[in-house]
């Protein structure tokens, strides 16, 4: 379809400026819609409900919407099984017949694969009568007979802890709220869990900073107010404290960032009256904050870990905790030892005669089984065999759930791909090495022939930027396509091949898919990512530039829209703001958009080790160089633009969103201004996309893939055989 060559000026809300200005290490900067901070007032509600009064007309009446509308339903509606999880004889799965708009846990009572003709055991689609809780994290016990689950309302990252008989279904009467983050991680007898938790929060719920948080044991059974404080730092409030019970000891690792340096520290686990107990004897095993840190578990009295400790490419090694005395120095023996293939991943699990490794290598992964050399009767490992067994479970694909039961040696592994919504894979690794894939369910979505490649382009400082290329097979060696490009850049977090819903359509409708590798995440290890975080933070927004012109260079693209979610929110804003010539359409998700307050709501102090701390006074002029918010200008030809966000995102909140969109709309309203529309899409009663309903995925996947096809010309075309 053509695009329109003068789009009608759009008439957008009213939102009053004020006179709000700082003064930033010497520098003032204004902050007009700082009004828009506080969700919950009568301003905001009214901007909100304004801004989808004006964008929901418009989105349904794109004549691509009718088509992506269907076709997003059919993928994120087709029915699926999760990754197994053995536990004392039964395995428990999250299935969907397709109709649910929440998966459900289903268990199998023989071990067997669970399937949707299995007994029922949670359904989060009873929870609420609109659909938006949903279980965000869950744990078996030990001993196979009692879930902990968590649920969350409305998207939010607050969690209340659960707990049913597995056997029965019967719901306990243990209810412990206001926790985050961490997952209940059980005593070794079951007796009961550590969880992570906040005091009630006494402002805005989704918006106020959360802080100094406290590390507690629930006795099943016990009022959560009788819980005991297990680790607390009152003096640091901005740590924070996960659990993993490994052997006979309690790890805690603690951190203060989302993606920087932790420590570790262990206390005993000791019987006591009413079962296990943990010791109040700490020891620390590490306390310069120089490593990240995961554990494996334990092998006779060592402890198992995984760290970037001297291994950008990360390692494993063990360490005997009861070794570890006052004023002696740690001593961690390698296992494993750092690969110049590829970046080992924390995934990375004990079998019962080993390891099984996960390998990043080019942002895919790959499986390599690994037996332990053991130095005595009690288990201890020395090393791993030479011989290492390679698992095939295709090319190009991403493990994205592996699981072993404790002492067992079956694995579990889900791999995706941008074709495959999920495979899942049996491996048995004693006696004998075997390896089953289990069927998948009928009805799953058939992507049809489809080309994946990996070009490169060259960034601004001469570093190579990789990128998958995802075509349809029919289209592949044609002219140029409407191209969708995205990317993430941050927190080490990986942007491997994946099976989304937005990139299916997209793919599936004709269009061209490019996923970006930028500096910023962990695709090639810690010097990867360290060369994407704070004053190295252009490196990835320029990373993405050089994608975008090798794309329209090559012949690849007739043009681009961009999208990122989140961190990616942050790199599409900083995309339009600093290059706002080289996109057909930018479509900014849940983003972080204002760098110089997103420290001051919820958890953002804890993303100041990849971005820096506002406050600090040498760290700041890179944030203001580039954050979004403040480089909107009255002059600028601006990209046509569909802002997302929730109204409930209690992660990024919707105030980034929410001003940023304010002031772009203020700019396309002056004289001088040109292009857009700028269109502002509020979810309400939603989060920051966690546990989000199929249909209300379905609708924002449609309003965002028919925005950029009618601004990039894409004419949504099934092949002939989907047709």
């Amino acid at each position: 379809m053509p695009l329109d060559s003068s789009p009608a000026p759009l008439n957008y809300p009213s939102a009053h400026r004020s006179d709000v200005v700082d003064v930033l290490h010497g520098l003032s900067v204004a902050d007009p819609y700082r009004w828009l901070e506080n969700p919950d007032s009568d301003e905001t509600q009214a901007f909100v409900a304004a801004q989808n009064t004006l964008s929901e007309p418009i989105l349904a009446a794109l004549p691509e919407r009718a088509a992506f509308a269907d076709l997003v339903s059919r993928i994120l509606h087709a029915p699926s099984v999760g990754l197994p999880h053995e536990r004392h004889g039964r395995t428990l799965a999250w299935v969907n017949d397709g109709t649910a708009n929440q998966d459900w846990l289903v268990v199998a009572d023989d071990g067997g694969v669970p399937s949707l003709e299995d007994r029922i055991l949670l359904d989060p689609n009873g929870l609420d009568s609109a659909g938006t809780t949903a279980v965000t994290s869950w744990s078996v016990s030990p001993d196979g007979e009692l879930l902990a689950y968590a649920v969350a309302e409305a998207g939010s990252d607050w969690r209340t802890i659960r707990v049913l008989d597995v056997a029965t279904g019967a719901l306990r009467p243990d209810q412990i709220a206001w926790t985050k983050w961490v997952e209940p991680t059980w005593l070794p007898d079951s007796s009961g869990f550590l969880y992570w938790v906040h005091d009630a929060p006494t402002g805005a719920t989704f918006a106020d900073v959360t802080e100094a948080g406290y590390l507690r044991l629930h006795r099943l059974g016990d009022a959560p107010a009788d819980d005991v404080t297990v680790w607390h730092r009152p003096e640091a409030p901005k740590l924070f404290a996960y659990p993993d019970v490994a052997g006979d000891w309690l790890v805690i690792r603690y951190a203060a960032g989302s993606s920087g340096p932790s420590d570790l520290a262990v206390r005993r686990l000791v019987p006591g009256p009413r079962g296990v107990d943990v010791d109040t004897d700490e020891v620390a095993l590490t306390s310069d904050a120089r490593a990240r840190w995961a554990v494996l578990g334990a092998r006779g009295s060592r402890l198992v870990l995984h760290t970037d400790d001297g291994a950008p490419r990360r390692r494993i090694v063990t360490i005997d905790p009861d070794g570890v005395g006052a004023g002696s120095v740690p001593e961690f023996r390698e296992l494993v030892a750092e690969s110049a293939d590829g970046v080992l991943r924390p995934e990375s699990a004990l079998t019962a005669d080993g390891l099984v490794l996960v390998y990043s290598r080019d942002a895919t992964h790959r499986v390599v089984l690994a037996g332990f050399e053991q130095a005595d009767d009690d288990g201890v490992p020395v090393g791993v065999t030479e011989a290492r067994r390679a698992v095939d479970l295709g090319d190009a694909v991403t493990v994205a759930g592996l699981d072993v039961e404790e002492g067992s040696a079956v694995v579990h592994v889900r791999t995706v791909s941008f074709t495959d919504a999920g495979t899942n894979h049996r491996v048995v690794t004693a006696p004998a090495p075997k390896h089953k894939v289990l069927a998948a369910p009928r009805g799953a979505f058939e992507v049809g022939e489809v080309s994946v490649t990996r070009p490169r382009a060259t960034s601004a400082d001469g570093t190579e930027v990789p990128m998958f290329l995802v075509q349809r097979a029919d289209l592949a060696t044609g002219a140029p396509r409407p191209t969708l490009l995205y990317g993430y850049g941050g927190f080490r977090i990986e942007v491997n091949p994946e099976f989304r819903a937005i990139f299916v359509a997209w793919v599936a409708a004709g269009g061209t898919l490019a996923v970006a590798t930028l500096r910023g995440g962990g695709e090639y290890g810690e010097q990867w990512h360290d060369a994407g975080t704070k004053d190295r933070k252009q490196n990835v927004f320029d990373d993405l530039y050089a994608c975008a012109e090798w794309l329209r260079s090559s012949g690849t693209a007739s043009a681009v829209a961009v999208h990122g979610r989140s961190n990616g929110g942050l790199l599409v804003g900083a995309a339009m703001t600093q290059r706002p010539e080289l996109w057909a359409a930018a479509l900014p998700t849940v983003g972080v958009l204002d760098m110089l307050r997103f420290h001051r709501f919820t958890v953002g102090w804890a993303w100041c080790s990849d971005y820096g701390d506002p406050d600090d006074a040498a760290e700041f002029p890179a944030l203001y160089a580039y954050s979004p918010l403040h480089r909107v200008r009255d002059d600028v030809d601006y990209p046509p633009t569909l802002i997302c966000t929730g109204d409930h995102d209690d992660r990024v909140v919707p105030a980034h969103s929410l001003k940023f969109g304010a002031e772009l709309q203020h700019a396309l309203s002056g004289e001088t201004a040109g292009s857009g529309p700028v269109l502002l899409r509020v979810d309400t009663r939603a989060g920051h996309g966690m546990g989000k309903p199929k249909d209300a995925q379905a609708a924002e996947f449609a309003d965002q893939l028919a925005f950029a096809a009618h601004h990039t010309g894409l004419d949504p075309e099934l092949p002939v055989a989907d047709a």
